[in-house]
């Protein structure tokens, strides 16, 4: 499994994977490892800084997670969220097929190892809140922020 490491405004991103596909990303507070970026982590590593420019929406590449299949489930209907666009936990496990499954959905979410990548940033609660988020809720909000095609310009 190769690893790479990118600083981005949100934390430095920390890709794992390998000729079988992308295994892995998480967005980390602290010390900058080395940036040696392994060649078959460097699309990824592209795709993801086109995103974090503005100039990606999706990302087109070879994923490897691993993970249940019902876990594989849950992070394939992720896939399907818009950019710019989110969807409750409640709404997640209707189109999963079990209104009841929402804890299981929701935990499944949080295994995510793609983060960003299959967007599971873009799942707020029933009520419009923000929770839980692995990465941290300011995390969260920033590519919420990010996504949305409406930018709140500063007063000051």
């Amino acid at each position: 499994m190769e690893i790479a490491y990118v600083q981005t405004p949100i934390g430095y991103a920390e890709f794992k994977g390998d000729e079988n596909g992308l295994a892995s990303i998480i967005v980390f507070d602290g010390e900058k490892p080395a940036a040696i970026i392994p060649e078959v982590l460097e699309d990824a590593v592209y795709q993801f800084s086109e995103y974090l420019d503005g100039k990606r929406k999706s990302f087109d590449l070879k994923l490897n997670p691993e993970g249940t299949d019902f876990q594989k489930r849950v992070w394939d209907a992720l896939l399907e969220i818009p950019y710019g666009k989110t969807v409750s936990y409640l709404e997640l496990s209707k189109t999963l097929g079990d209104v009841k499954a929402i804890r299981a959905v929701a935990a499944a979410n949080g295994k995510n190892p793609l983060w960003i990548v299959v967007p599971c940033h873009r799942v707020i609660g029933s009520n419009g809140d923000l929770t839980g988020y692995a990465g941290g809720l300011h995390r969260k909000k920033w590519l919420l922020e990010h996504e949305s095609p409406v930018k709140q310009q500063s007063l000051f």
